[in-house]
């Protein structure tokens, strides 16, 4: 299935546009099991949350891959764009410690001047936002979605990422994100600029929201 919207493209919940994606994860979680791929990703025992009040990215990328620890695989679906400012940006992420109890980081930035990322990925495992997508391919090859190359928008595949060749992908040209939720096992960039970062740990559960929030 290919979709070709000129303007905007909106969906209430970004997870109504993701399911495709989800799907697309679990046939790599299959090829992983089936020993015909290998885990692309090493991250840590925890996940941590993320949430913007809004982002807007250039050049947007998702598809479906896998993030590995001591525990096993991990089906995520990749989002990733070549240019993003992240305004009101939350970052928080539990700990366990044995004997001890929980130990919760949390950062924040963009409050004041917009949080700066080139070449950003989100190994998402939810995501919740509402979203506006302009110029949107959906089902198209994970192979073909470089910019530059033929009818690529986005910045292709992260380096190192295994998936399966010419699985499911969808691309655009311009995406924005208001009140964006998610639980992820990593994010990488090429840059990453906060001015005006603040941060602070302390004992106990202290996230930027519940998990009853994705629902």
């Amino acid at each position: 299935m290919k979709d070709r919207t000129r303007g905007g493209t909106r969906w209430r919940r970004f997870a109504v546009v993701m399911v495709p994606g989800v799907a697309a994860s679990a046939a790599v979680g299959v090829a992983v099991a089936q020993g015909a791929l290998a885990a692309s990703f090493s991250v840590s025992g925890q996940q941590f949350k993320v949430q913007a009040g809004k982002m807007v990215g250039e050049d947007f990328v998702q598809y479906g891959a896998l993030d590995q620890n001591s525990k096993g695989a991990h089906p995520v679906a990749v989002v990733g764009v070549n240019h993003a400012t992240i305004n009101n940006l939350c970052q928080s992420v539990v700990v366990p410690v044995p004997g001890i109890g929980d130990v919760s980081m949390v950062l924040k930035a963009g409050d004041k001047e917009a949080v700066d990322a080139k070449q950003l990925y989100i190994d998402a495992e939810a995501l919740k936002a509402d979203a506006v997508f302009e110029d949107i391919d959906i089902g198209v090859s994970v192979d073909d979605t470089l910019k530059g190359k033929g009818a690529g928008k986005g910045p292709g595949p992260h380096a190192g990422d295994k998936y399966v060749p010419g699985s499911f992908a969808q691309q655009a040209r311009r995406v924005t994100f208001t009140d964006a939720k998610q639980r992820a096992w990593a994010t990488t960039a090429g840059t990453f600029t906060l001015k005006g970062l603040k941060m602070k740990v302390g004992f106990g559960k202290d996230e930027c929201f519940k998990d009853s929030e994705l629902d």
